[in-house]
């Protein structure tokens, strides 16, 4: 009978790895390897010690939030017609706004005739905070958890996509990490088996990956997109011929051939980040699928956040979502929906989009305090800008809608050591611009990076020898008069 010569022992076994690592048995090894463009990458010299997984780490001062929900409305919700209402726009209805005119405008098509808010604002809550309670009912409900930021503003950002990029990355232009990114290459995450950032998607003329991309930073860090449609997480579940042993034998397989690769070739941090991605993938199709299981929620759950109406389900799951991803320590969560940019037929269009999200969003700073959450979770809500005070006219038989302003707007947050039932600085009278206690995104990011523990001047990472990070130097201070 044939005698096997060769002995397949724990050090022998490495040996034939290591010889065939440039074979056969390497191919699939190779080909991932090759479409991440690091199979023939030159070695790059050692850069300082740092980790890339997601293992907790180490805060520079005691941290108030472990975890930030981040819902973002992408367009432009307008802050006049919801949280800021100016009784002066009443008093300038159909006349000409005062003064040196509008500025700002992005379109060009804005007027400069003042065009007054809905008269539905009322004040709630002990904080007797005053919102528009015919758009926002449930907001209204929860306005003594939250602290209200009247004054944000984008200096020398005019439109969507350079303000979704200044709110996500800090800067207007491409090519920078998200935020989210950021907060997870600072502090890991609190799972091993789930992602520690994720990017659940409503879409409505859906963004694109620059808003959750890790971009210089390993890619361990980078968002994964939850959709709302199966797959909910893309090429989660293996096909039907690997699962069980045939995958976890080829899987253990790819983790000595990745390894002995790495050893080959020292100073590739790429590499370290993309066998850290796999091997959490591999992890995630038991925990991920569970976690994305809402039929685990009660029937009462469902119907507190809206998931039984059909006009509130999108935004309901992905609020249900984003709680469950942060009770099983997720990091950073960002909910995208991008419905909210209304030149034209404004008050139409207010009403329809609060009715997709007012209750969702509520429900989940409930949900969340009853829950015992919310004092480490930080939620945030709003968009890139405001709109302006004055009409802007699309032509002939369309309804007046209002152009950008990046000068003045409003966002929302609650929870993670954030006061509540307060209002934080204030737009001119005609809510032109913010005129007190200004927010900038460098300012807005170094106070939630405060938050977690971290200090903006500190977090950066060594990209082509050069320093990068999500607040530069002297640009962003620490807006302490939101912070309890």
């Amino acid at each position: 009978m044939f005698q096997n010569s060769h002995d397949y022992s724990n050090g022998s076994r490495r040996h034939f790895l290591a010889q065939s690592a440039f074979g056969v048995s390497s191919l699939a090894l190779a080909t991932l390897l090759k479409d991440d463009q690091l199979l023939a990458a030159p070695e790059k010299p050692a850069l300082e010690e740092i980790r890339y997984d997601l293992t907790p780490k180490k805060t520079s001062h005691p941290a108030r939030a472990k975890s930030m929900i981040s819902i973002f409305c992408g367009g432009g919700p307008s802050h006049l017609d919801l949280f800021d209402r100016k009784p002066l726009l009443d008093e300038y209805a159909g006349k000409r706004f005062p003064g040196d005119g509008i500025k700002y405008d992005n379109a060009g098509q804005a007027t400069s005739i003042i065009m007054p808010s809905p008269d539905t604002f009322q004040k709630c809550g002990e904080s007797g905070m005053e919102i528009n309670t015919a758009l926002l009912p449930h907001f209204g409900e929860i306005v003594d958890d939250v602290t209200l930021i009247r004054s944000m503003q984008l200096p020398n950002i005019r439109n969507h996509v350079a303000g979704m990029r200044a709110m996500t990355t800090g800067r207007g232009r491409e090519g920078w990490p998200s935020l989210g990114s950021w907060v997870t290459y600072g502090l890991g995450a609190e799972t091993q088996n789930l992602p520690a950032f994720v990017a659940i998607t409503i879409p409505r003329n859906p963004v694109g990956s620059p808003y959750w991309d890790s971009r210089q930073l390993p890619s361990i860090f980078q968002g994964t997109v939850v959709s709302k449609s199966e797959p909910r997480i893309a090429n989660l579940n293996p096909i039907s011929q690997l699962r069980g042993k045939p995958q976890s034998n080829q899987l253990d397989l790819l983790k000595e051939l990745n390894q002995i690769h790495l050893e080959r070739h020292p100073g590739e941090d790429d590499l370290s980040a993309r066998i850290a991605s796999y091997e959490l993938a591999a992890r995630m199709q038991t925990a991920a699928t569970e976690a994305l299981d809402l039929t685990k929620e009660t029937e009462a759950t469902h119907q507190m956040y809206g998931a039984d109406d059909p006009v509130t389900k999108e935004f309901a799951d992905a609020c249900m979502l984003a709680r469950r991803f942060v009770e099983r320590g997720v990091r950073f969560v960002q909910i995208w929906n991008y419905a909210w940019d209304m030149h034209e037929n404004i008050f139409a269009a207010l009403e329809s989009r609060c009715k997709t999200c007012d209750k969702p969003c509520a429900a989940l700073v409930t949900d969340l305090k009853q829950r015992g959450l919310l004092d480490s979770t930080m939620v945030q809500w709003g968009g890139e800008m405001g709109r302006l005070p004055v009409v802007q006219d699309r032509g002939a038989g369309k309804k007046p809608g209002r152009d950008h302003n990046t000068e003045g707007f409003s966002i929302w947050m609650a929870g993670g050591g954030v006061k509540e039932g307060h209002i934080h600085g204030a737009t001119d009278d005609f809510g032109h611009r913010a005129v007190k206690d200004v927010v900038t995104q460098h300012d807005f990011h170094a106070t939630l990076l405060h938050q977690f523990g971290l200090k903006a001047d500190e977090l950066h990472f060594e990209h082509n020898a050069q320093p990068v990070a999500l607040v530069e130097p002297g640009q962003g201070k620490v807006a302490e008069g939101i912070l309890k």
